[in-house]
């Protein structure tokens, strides 16, 4: 059974009930649950979430919320996947047998479901761990530099100060958008960034962090923007 597991607990802190405000016009949670429908790759679609408004919105647009999530993974400091390994336990646990898992987060509107589709060919094909959607940093992560406690700039790579930035090798982030993943490999707690794992690339237009609410506004604009253009459907 192919599984998409959405984590979505109730307690957002910088942008107060950001799962379920409305983005574009629909919760946000919405994106992500059409996107992994569209993409008719799942047996069965389930939100962890410990809030029964979430609950409720993410039933409304399709999802399953089989059980509330436990407050012991519901805090600030629990990590995404130990969340869904609870998942993926839950549904061993009622006899349930997860062949393959995608976690997706519910705050990924930019995702398309021909990339959870093509993101799970590669994935297959690498035979790894993982698959999980990556892009390069705008600029070389080598010429980066920190303020000191007197507010001066100090390199991180000081040495490397001359050198031209076409010289440096390309860096990668996680666009924190979903993870193909084995269940073994979920339970066992494996590291996603790791060489067991194989970086769906996706080009900068697409990846956009929505942390606060200053970055929720150029989320909106770059959506509208990129649908406008055709750029996403």
């Amino acid at each position: 059974m192919k599984v998409a597991i959405i984590p979505a607990r109730g307690g957002s802190k910088r942008i107060p009930r950001k799962n379920i405000k409305l983005f574009c016009g629909k919760p946000m949670i919405a994106w992500s649950i059409e996107a992994v429908l569209k993409s008719d790759c799942f047996d069965r679609i389930i939100v962890s979430t410990d809030d029964e408004e979430i609950a409720e919105v993410a039933r409304q647009h399709g999802a399953e919320v089989p059980f509330i999530r436990p407050d012991e993974l519901s805090d600030d400091f629990t990590g995404t996947i130990p969340v869904t390994k609870h998942a993926i336990e839950w549904l061993e646990e009622q006899g349930q047998v997860v062949s393959e898992v995608m976690c997706i987060y519910s705050t990924a509107p930019f995702v398309q479901p021909k990339i959870i589709i093509e993101a799970y060919n590669q994935w297959h094909s690498s035979q790894a761990n993982y698959c999980f959607t990556a892009t390069n940093y705008a600029a070389p992560i080598q010429r980066a530099f920190k303020l000191t406690v007197d507010k001066r700039a100090e390199m991180f790579y000081p040495k490397l100060f001359n050198a031209r930035s076409q010289d440096l090798e390309e860096a990668y982030h996680d666009a924190g958008q979903f993870y193909w993943g084995k269940p073994d490999a979920f339970k066992r707690l494996e590291p996603v960034f790791s060489r067991d794992s194989s970086p769906y690339i996706l080009p900068r237009y697409l990846v956009q962090d929505i942390d606060t609410p200053d970055d929720w506004v150029l989320a909106e604009l770059l959506y509208q923007a990129l649908k406008v253009n055709g750029n996403i459907k």
